[in-house]
């Protein structure tokens, strides 16, 4: 309330000098215009003069020290000339002349009209000012003029020429009050009040001045007048408006209202023509004294300079101006243009519609999505041009689409689903929002921004199958992993071995299908995040080809299929797991879609630096709008072939990663259903032939002496072929054709193994087995049976056996049995296990004992501190790096610090691949990388033989290079065939330590 208050009390005060000073003014005219004493009058005049002087000086002075900036300095201007002019009228008093104090009435006046000057908040342009100047000077002078031609012609020859200030006087007033005027019409409405008081004062003035000039002319004038109240009348007029509550200032409008200009300039141009029309009249007269022609060139060197000012005032607007309106158009052109670029750099869709829903304009995302240009588009009614139908084919009615909506509700919609229909007949998904364009309050169209949502919907639709695939693929196992587990557990087999031998493979089978399905999962997402390590070695390529179509040979003969690989000789340079992996499944996916019959052709063709490696099968063949998508993850040509030919849909996906890796291309072939089709990738050469190497799949080990092996078959031919592979593999090889005599070998010198043949005449491998068995000699005497037959035909020898395998084998997988048969003799070692996984410890633990070792095991690393800290000093740790209470890394650095466990085995068996640059923080002393999941218990096993093999003397030829090793798994993909019917461990009790 505290400025509303202020406000009421200026205006209070202001009206109250008002009625003040219009009161004492009206009484000064009636005392001066009475009949009283010329000599009273004068005083009287005197008084009211000094007085209204002194009263207006103070107001101004009051009003100066209440104001800042450029309004403090115009009131003090004007108090001061108020001061100047009370002292010019006390010394004109105190001479008894009036026209003694017209110097100091002159530079009164002068300060008046640098008050005036400043008088604007907002400081004029200097052509402004002086024209507002010259335009007063035009009409003081004019006036003057005027006046004095009417003095002459009312008095004839005056009888005494007035003095030079006598004319300067009303010429300063004039221009005071025009310049008062001037000020006035750029003020704002506020402001005018004080500036009319104020121009009014100097109007009075002005009045005043120009009669004492005619009565001093015509010798007339004396004090005590009316025409004294002109002067005392100016002072208070001034007073008065340094009492207005706007005096203090608020900013003055730099620019003219409407008209203003024009009006000013009329009145200056009128008056001057109203001069020139007198000077016509007294050309042939010279009457008038020298001073009226002086002024008359005065006011005409005014004219002329306002004139010329204007013109160059005129011509510098014109080319500022100009300059202005380029450098808008060009901003504007530039602005325009880049909002074009940011319009036609966005990948959404975006079109304009005007009120009636018609297409004002289009970018390039939008035209290019629905298949036309933006001049197609544009002034078509965009709801009937490419808007889709409805289910029934109707158009759609326009009051309910988005469009209208933001039209007419003047609302946004967000995330509105709409089929868009190209001019081909294709319809697009599309993901809208629509918003109303506004003009302040009024819509005057709306922005559309759409979204081509075709891949989502695909990918969304690729998910939903996925997600039905992979809750089949791994429903389906559980359940038969569960139904196994379920019967044996409840022992409703005990009184059917047969039954629960075959429960335990149902469950193993079914197991190994579940973790084909995750590891084919895993490899996708690592194989496309780059995580997975690629081993480049030199590779003859043949030797890759043979590991492919070995692993995939038992799915092709169950399934009539036959496997032709060509010959190649060339070398690559690849990771040959992943290669064997790849071929693997390509192989696996022609086999699964050939029918019966068939054949399935591998060949290699070198072009330039590359080998082109082809796969082709005769079967269905591949839709020709399918052979890129069958590359994408969980993509198959038919969601069905996954239920009906098995498979996840990621082997082909795992097949190109892993070939991309390596700097290749793989690509399908196909003309069509029933032509077959041709998957090729391409390698690159090796620069040097290779050393010979081991086949991938090849994990048969070459003894470091010489531990005798005794071969028993009735074919003297299989016999020399077993023995030359054997002996390839530096076994010290024994052969007999007979059984008796393998019987009398084996009780004088017991070997590392037998392998035996049971189809033979005489003594059968049946009865060599059984009496090998009854004997204390050679009950553990391990014993691999070769045969024609399977062990589920002779369930009793099988249970005698250390390992089944049925003919034909491939030799290397005789020598890999024989390895593995004379290894699973008690090593006596002892094993650290620190695994958190209960479990899974307890099956790894399992599984290390029942060959004989010495395990502990521990859960955390403060218990596998603990365990080492009392003196359980092992041969091997197996460790996982992800512990409850830490970093199986921590452990490492604790064996590395202690002298006598620095350079134990180690074998890291861990959830999650171990790259290369980690590994150097893990090694001790021979280290293996084992993943979980890609590599099985039994794995942690060979692992653990190599290492204490290659420790005691006891391990292969190439245990010296065992150090910083890693899982190999078998290559798998979608296309896995199961092993070779093997006999798998007896379940029962033996006597024997095994």
């Amino acid at each position: 309330m505290g400025p509303r208050r202020d406000a009421a009390q200026s205006r209070s005060s202001f009206t109250l000098w008002c009625w003040i000073s219009g009161t004492a003014l009206l009484l000064l005219v009636v005392v001066l215009s009475s009949p009283l004493t010329q000599a009273v009058r004068e005083q009287v005049a005197t008084t009211a003069i000094a007085a209204a002087g002194i009263v207006a000086a103070f107001s101004c002075w009051h009003r100066a020290a209440r104001s800042t900036g450029r309004r403090r300095r115009a009131w003090g201007a004007l108090a001061l000339g108020g001061l100047v002019g009370l002292a010019g009228n006390v010394w004109a008093t105190l001479a008894g002349n009036p026209e003694t104090g017209d110097v100091a009435y002159i530079a009164a006046l002068l300060l008046g009209v640098v008050g005036l000057s400043l008088f604007p908040a907002v400081r004029p342009r200097g052509r402004e000012l002086v024209r507002m100047l010259l335009d007063s000077t035009v009409v003081g002078g004019s006036v003057l003029y005027i006046a004095l031609f009417a003095l002459a012609q009312q008095a004839g020859t005056p009888q005494g020429q007035p003095t030079l200030t006598a004319y300067t006087l009303p010429v300063v007033d004039a221009l005071l009050a025009t310049l008062a005027v001037q000020l006035m019409t750029r003020s704002g409405t506020a402001e005018r009040v004080p500036l009319v008081l104020a121009g009014s004062g100097f109007v009075l003035y002005a009045v005043a001045d120009v009669a004492f000039a005619l009565l001093s002319a015509q010798g007339d004038f004396t004090f005590g007048s009316p025409v004294d109240a002109g002067w005392a009348g100016g002072y208070v007029a001034i007073a008065v408006a340094a009492r207005h509550p706007a005096a203090s200032g608020s900013p003055v409008v730099d620019r003219p209202g409407p008209g203003t200009p024009v009006l000013g300039t009329v009145v200056t141009f009128l008056l001057f023509f109203a001069a020139a029309l007198v000077r016509v009249v007294q050309a042939s007269d010279q009457t008038l004294p020298w001073i009226a022609n002086t002024l008359w060139v005065a006011v005409l060197v005014a004219v002329v300079t306002r004139q010329i000012l204007v013109v160059v005032d005129n011509e510098s607007l014109r080319h500022g101006l100009e300059r202005r309106v380029q450098d808008r158009t060009a901003q504007l052109r530039s602005l325009a243009s880049e909002r074009e670029r940011t319009l036609e750099s966005v990948a959404d869709g975006i079109y304009g519609v005007d009120t009636t829903g018609r297409v004002t304009f289009v970018n390039a995302a939008a035209a290019y999505t629905l298949g036309v240009t933006a001049t197609d588009l544009v002034g078509h009614d965009a709801h009937a041009t490419f808007h889709a139908p409805g289910p029934d084919g109707t158009p759609l009615p326009p009051e309910g689409c988005y469009i209208t909506e933001a039209l007419r509700d003047g609302i946004t919609v967000t995330a509105e689903q709409d089929l868009y229909v190209r001019p081909d007949g294709k319809e697009v998904p599309v993901e809208v929002t629509a918003s109303p364009l506004r003009d302040d309050d009024t819509i005057r169209g709306a922005v559309v921004v759409f979204r081509d949502v075709t891949e989502r919907r695909e990918v969304e639709r690729i998910k939903d199958e996925f997600v039905s695939v992979v809750s089949h693929e791994l429903r389906t196992p559980l359940t038969a992993i569960r139904g196994a587990l379920t019967l044996l557990d409840s022992d409703a087999l005990a009184d059917s071995p047969e039954q629960s031998t075959r429960m335990i493979h149902i469950a193993l089978t079914s197991s190994e299908r579940l973790s084909r399905l995750v590891d084919d999962i895993l490899d996708t997402e690592r194989l496309e995040a780059g995580t997975t390590q690629l081993h480049l070695t030199d590779h003859p390529l043949d030797t890759l080809v043979t590991a492919a179509v070995d692993q995939v040979s038992v799915l092709a003969d169950d399934a009539g299929i036959t496997l032709h690989a060509a010959r190649c000789p060339e070398t690559v340079r690849a990771d040959a797991e992943r290669i064997v992996q790849t071929l693997t499944n390509l192989l696996g996916n022609a086999v699964r879609f050939s029918p019966a019959g068939s054949t399935v052709h591998v060949t290699a063709t070198p072009v330039g630096d590359l080998v082109e490696i082809r796969v082709d099968d005769q079967g269905r063949g591949i839709p020709p709008d399918k052979l890129e998508t069958i590359f994408r993850r969980f993509e198959q040509v038919d969601a069905s072939d996954t239920r009906e030919r098995g498979g996840s849909g990621l082997g082909l996906t795992i097949a190109r990663s892993i070939v991309e890796g390596h700097g290749g291309r793989l690509w399908a072939v196909s003309d069509g259903e029933g032509t077959g089709s041709s998957f090729r990738f391409t390698l690159h050469r090796a620069a040097t032939h290779p050393e010979p190497t081991t086949p991938p799949h090849d994990t048969a080990g070459r003894p470091g002496r010489a531990d005798q092996v005794i071969v028993v078959d009735d074919d003297p031919y299989v016999v020399d072929v077993l023995r030359s592979v054997l002996e390839q593999r530096g076994y010290d090889v024994v052969g007999h054709t007979d059984g008796q005599a393998a019987l009398t070998t084996v009780r004088h010198h017991p070997p590392a193994a037998v392998v035996l043949d049971l189809a033979m005449p005489g003594t059968t491998g049946t009865e060599v087995l059984s009496d090998l068995r009854q004997s204390a000699a050679t009950a553990d005497v391990p014993v691999v049976i070769l045969s024609a037959t399977r062990p589920h035909d002779a369930l009793e020898t099988a249970a005698l056996a250390d390992d089944w395998l049925v003919k034909p084998v491939d030799p290397d997988r005789i020598a890999e049995t024989v390895r593995d048969v004379i290894r699973r003799q008690p090593h006596h070692g002892r094993v650290l296990v620190v695994e958190d996984h209960q479990d899974l410890r307890t099956v790894v633990a399992t599984v290390l004992r029942n060959a004989g070792l010495v395990v502990t095991t521990v859960s955390t690393v403060r218990d596998a501190r603990a365990a080492l800290a009392h003196g359980a000093d092992p041969d091997v740790v197996v460790l996982d790096l992800t512990l409850p209470d830490g970093d199986g890394r921590d452990l490492v650095a604790d064996l590395r610090r202690d002298g006598r466990l620095r350079r134990v085995p180690l074998v890291v068996y861990t959830g999650t691949e171990v790259s290369t640059g980690e590994r150097d923080d893990l090694r001790l002393g021979s280290t293996v990388f084992l993943t979980k999941g890609r590599a099985a218990p039994d794995a942690v096993l060979r692992s653990v033989l190599d290492l204490l093999d290659a420790a005691t003397g006891r391990g292969t030829e190439d245990s010296e290079d065992i150090g910083d090793t890693e899982d190999r798994a078998a290559p798998h993909g979608p296309a896995d065939p199961p092993e070779p019917d093997r006999h798998p461990p007896d379940p029962r009790p033996r006597t024997r330590n095994r």
